[in-house]
């Protein structure tokens, strides 16, 4: 059997159906791929809409994402393990298009950021417009697991997921991967995900929730120079933002306007390289108004971020 599709879900009676009815619906022969649900004491009827659908569903309660995916790699009879997230859904040509990589052995991991759905918000499409990659095909050094696909012995040989991430599971793998081949993001194995932040709360929100293993998964990974900035500049950024009102109220004007100044400069000295990006892989639809939207959208970032690391790790 070449794939194993492993969807690991917690209540996602909303969304579970849908999700594993466009898997086995792809154009790709049925006893060449199976589906695993790894439901994670659901208290709807997750498990029993996802069985209904034909996936084989798999129970493990009181466990991290990180576990309940490493659980359905286990119980996986596929070569090549797909990690999809229950929110998402896939064209009929996915495992198709997947399928281009089976024999290419020194690439190691593939997939691509789900692309948001047609009636995105402008949250989501702005936000999108950070993540994707530029271009139909790109080596990277991660990829999200909401939509990726790795070749179950690699995988096991790095030990799958680190279980004692809450979140950045995924990049934490990732970069055990690249150790032993090639990472690709390929826009053609396409998928979408219905479940991302779709106003400036719910993003705050989500940001602050995956930043909770910001520090643990560098502590176990170790500390990269690509990562740094990512970590300390919004450790940075919740400093500035709690120290700034504290000194306010104590009346210490000139130290609260170098801070703000300081605080400004160090986010706008970041933040300008992703606009830039942005609006180079969006050129043609580029417009005053989006930049606007990614620069809120950033600040908004770098608060839950900042503020996840102060305190929770």
């Amino acid at each position: 059997m070449h794939f194993s599709v492993i969807i690991p879900a917690r209540n996602e009676e909303a969304t579970i159906d849908r999700c594993v009815e466009s898997v086995m619906a792809c154009a790709w022969a049925a006893d060449d791929f199976e589906v695993l649900v790894v439901d994670n004491g659901s208290s709807d009827r997750t498990a029993m809409l996802a069985a209904a659908r034909g996936a084989r569903v798999l129970s493990l309660p009181d466990g991290t994402i990180a576990r309940l995916r490493n659980y359905g790699a286990l119980e996986a009879q596929g070569d090549i393990l797909a990690f999809l997230d229950a929110d998402c859904t896939v064209p009929g040509n996915w495992l198709g298009e997947a399928a281009r990589y089976i024999e290419q052995g020194d690439v190691v991991c593939f997939g691509s950021p789900p692309i948001v759905p047609a009636d995105a918000t402008w949250v989501q499409e702005a936000w999108f417009a950070v993540r994707q990659k530029g271009g139909e095909l790109n080596e990277v050094d991660w990829l999200e697991s909401m939509n990726m696909f790795v070749r179950r012995r690699e995988f096991l040989s790095v030990g799958g997921f680190n279980e004692e991430l809450v979140t950045c599971e995924d990049y934490d793998l990732s970069l055990r991967l690249g150790r032993l081949g090639r990472l690709v993001a390929d826009s053609r194995i396409g998928a979408v995900h219905h479940g991302e932040a779709a106003s400036l709360g719910h993003f705050f929100r989500k940001e602050l929730w995956r930043g909770t293993s910001n520090l643990t998964g560098v502590i176990a990974h170790g500390v990269s120079l690509r990562e740094a900035p990512s970590v300390l500049l919004p450790l940075v950024y919740g400093l500035l933002m709690l120290l700034v009102p504290l000194l306010l109220v104590a009346g210490l004007l000139t130290m609260n306007q170098l801070l703000l100044l300081t605080g400004a400069s160090l986010v706008l000295a970041w933040q300008a390289p992703l606009l830039l990006l942005a609006a180079w892989k969006n050129r043609r639809s580029f417009c005053l108004l989006r930049t606007l939207q990614l620069y809120l959208l950033l600040n908004v970032y770098f608060l839950a971020r900042g503020g996840s690391v102060i305190l929770r790790r």
